[in-house]
């Protein structure tokens, strides 16, 4: 149980940490953000977030009601992003990445209850 815990949240971090990597950095995403609609103060917010969401995530001693708002957060940002891309006509096969993505969100949780229930 251990290792689907923190492989699914290492995954999600590191998912987290790319994403907030090619916000601030990737011309073709801060253009893609731009075309969906999103100002540039909204783009950087998403970094910080995600940023403060993988810290929370990735580190033990934070209680699990504040891990619990990380996760709602992650997930928030991915449902955000697929009625962003579905009303951008974007292909279906972001909207398919982000579910997975959510998939992954919950299944982290799952098991942190499941570590925690021990």
């Amino acid at each position: 149980m251990k290792t689907a815990y923190w492989t699914t949240t290492i995954l999600l971090a590191a998912f987290l940490l790319w994403s907030a990597y090619t916000y601030l950095f990737s011309k073709s995403t801060i253009d893609g953000v731009r075309a969906l609609g999103f100002p540039d103060h909204f783009r950087i917010q998403l970094v910080v977030l995600k940023i403060i969401a993988v810290i929370i995530l990735l580190i033990p001693q934070f209680p699990i009601q504040l891990k619990e708002w990380a996760y709602v957060g992650v997930g928030l940002f991915f449902i955000t992003a697929i009625v962003a891309h579905t009303a951008h006509n974007d292909p279906f096969f972001i909207t398919l990445m982000n579910l997975a993505l959510i998939g992954v969100t919950i299944a982290s949780n799952v098991y942190l209850y499941k570590l925690k229930s021990l």
